[in-house]
């Protein structure tokens, strides 16, 4: 998950892997990270990418002591998924 970079001038988490880049767009708003859309290149797709991706990102979003608002139906997936995860909801 140290792979992940949190672009905070593009407003993104990004992720690349084999030279593409997939991303988790957020917004700042007070004390919690709004995401509010997923994109993970074709070529990467059905990878694990995207679930990676988030992984990094909620560990970030927790390191910073912020919470989690998914606007983006990928990230309420995981979120719904991952039960680890629910605190930061």
């Amino acid at each position: 998950m140290s792979n992940v970079i949190d672009n905070t001038a593009a407003g993104r988490f990004e992720l690349t892997e084999q030279g593409e880049t997939a991303i988790a767009a957020y917004v700042r708003e007070g004390d919690a990270i709004v995401f509010t859309h997923t994109q993970v290149p074709p070529a990467l797709e059905g990878q694990g990418v995207g679930s990676r991706l988030i992984a990094g990102a909620l560990a970030q979003v927790r390191d910073a002591g912020l919470k989690v608002v998914p606007a983006c139906s990928f990230v309420a997936g995981y979120v719904q998924r991952h039960p680890e995860a629910a605190d930061l909801a």
